[in-house]
């Protein structure tokens, strides 16, 4: 009776991770509105681009490259996130990604934690360049929320490094 009801528990459980599967699928909306912003910022660069600043296209192209980060860190948490936790994706052919399959839950931590270090020092660069119209503190603040991602992912490197890199297959 009890090996019954262990493998119902444990069948059960095992088929709860596809409850993630709409979740990741969530994410490609996001993705579609982030697509959309972009392509709205590109839009007003090219509608406006003779009478804009330099200052000003530096600081669009910045919110785009910005964009395209987030972008960039949707996808790689949607299908990492997917395969390590929900099934393995059988894409076959030349339409497949080279880092597909090789990303473990912590690598892909590491990852996420890079590009929101990335992420900050461009929402960072964005206040510097704008720097007349921001007062001093808030400025302090916000290097010293950039500087919090900063230590938090090297710390958060340091650590897998002395817990878990030997445990991995390059």
């Amino acid at each position: 009776m009890a090996s019954k009801l262990e493998y119902a528990v444990e069948k059960l459980l095992f088929a709860s991770r596809w409850i993630l599967a709409p979740i990741f699928l969530g994410l490609s909306l996001a993705l579609i509105a982030l697509g959309f912003k972009f392509f709205q910022q590109a839009y007003h660069v090219f509608h406006d681009l003779i009478g804009m600043k330099e200052a000003n296209l530096v600081l669009t192209v910045l919110a785009m490259i910005d964009i395209a980060l987030v972008g960039s860190l949707i996808v790689m948490v949607m299908f990492s996130g997917y395969e390590n936790f929900v099934s393995t994706i059988d894409a076959k052919g030349s339409d497949t990604l080279g880092w597909l399959g090789k990303l473990d839950a912590g690598t892909l931590k590491l990852k996420v934690a890079a590009s929101i270090v990335a992420i900050s020092s461009i929402h960072l660069l964005q206040k510097f360049m704008d720097a007349e119209a921001i007062p001093n503190d808030k400025l302090l603040w916000y290097t010293i929320l950039h500087l919090t991602f900063v230590v938090s992912a090297v710390l958060m490197g340091v650590l897998d490094k002395m817990s878990f890199a030997q445990h991995r297959e390059h």
